[in-house]
């Protein structure tokens, strides 16, 4: 496992745990205290917006997980990739994005998000 797709995972690992306290700790653990994240359905910053952003998320698409779409492509401070949301097993996910992290310090400092599959 590369250094970028690692990120990537742990990236994925916030989005994917739904118990509140262990999802704070792994915000903290991953992101940056001033890290930012946006994408076209929010722009949030610190660890409690991230969290927060991520809560809601998951409430809107409950049952469903994050997994890498493909290979994790990086170079210098930046790692992109694409995700894929849908159902354990499903041969087709609900929504897909592709996503660019750039990390400080080993952890992630910025979030661009776009989304190219959305349900409704």
């Amino acid at each position: 496992m590369t250094e970028y797709t690692a990120v990537a995972s742990r990236y994925l690992d916030v989005w994917n745990e739904t118990d509140p306290e262990k999802r704070r700790g792994l915000v903290e653990e991953v992101f940056a205290r001033d890290a930012t994240y946006t994408d076209p359905l929010g722009a949030v910053a610190g660890h409690e917006g991230i969290d927060g952003f991520v809560a809601g998320a998951q409430q809107q698409f409950a049952g469903l997980r994050f997994d890498l779409g493909g290979v994790v492509d990086g170079h210098h401070d930046l790692a992109r990739f694409t995700w894929h949301l849908g159902p354990a097993g499903a041969p087709e996910p609900v929504a897909i994005g592709f996503d660019v992290v750039r990390v400080e310090g080993g952890k992630i400092k910025q979030v661009l998000g776009f989304l190219d599959k959305m349900p409704g």
